[in-house]
Order: structure tokens, then C-alpha cells, then sequence
């Protein structure tokens, strides 16, 4: 496994969102108490609060998969790498606690 950050409010130094001048889309930087920053496309962070509603919202539902894929029937504007979700079901929950039991760097 790669390295894994975990990442907590007291690690984030600072968040900014919004359309930076001369660009057409959203994006969302993370400014990190370690000094790297993260630039997220609203593309993704739209993704990302999509899977976070279904999972937050939803009566049964603990986790969800999220995977980069190209749509065969991809409508015309849209990326042509998407995030979409997998059927992965209940493995996802199984693989959250993996990845986060072998998380050792904590950013805070």
C-alpha cells in the first residue's frame, strides 16, 4: 500500500473555494498544516459531496466506491474521466477500515 495520510480538521490550515480568474469551473484548495496544499477540480469535490450525501442521507447505506471511469455514453461537455459509483456494496466498508487501520501519518 501506498502511503496513507489521514487528514483531521486540526491538520487543514486553510480551505478556498470559488472560480479563480480566467477559468470556467470551481476549484477547492487545501492548505495543509505541513505545508503542502491540495487543488481539487469541482469536478471532484462535487463527486465527493455526492458520495457524501448518499451515504450521509441514505437509511442503510455506510459506504460507497467512487471509481474513474470513461462512460460509453458520455453526453457532449461532460469529462471525459468521470468518478462513478461501483457496485461494490458492502466490500467498501470492509476496505475503508483497512486503509484506515494502516493510516499511521497523521497531519494535525
Amino acid at each position: 500500500m501506498e502511503e496513507c495520510t489521514y487528514i483531521a480538521n486540526s491538520g487543514v490550515k486553510r480551505v478556498l473555494y470559488g472560480k479563480p480568474r480566467g477559468h470556467k469551473h470551481n476549484r477547492l484548495v487545501l492548505e495543509l498544516s505541513d505545508g503542502k496544499t491540495l487543488v481539487f477540480s469541482e469536478a471532484t469535490v462535487a463527486n465527493i459531496v455526492r458520495a457524501y450525501i448518499t451515504v450521509h442521507t441514505h437509511p442503510v447505506r455506510r459506504a460507497v466506491e467512487l471509481v474513474a471511469a470513461t462512460p460509453p455514453d458520455r453526453k457532449p461537455g461532460y469529462a471525459e474521466h468521470q468518478l462513478l459509483e461501483s457496485a461494490a456494496g458492502e466490500k467498501v466498508e470492509e476496505e475503508l477500515q483497512k486503509i484506515v487501520d494502516k493510516c499511521s501519518k497523521i497531519i494535525s
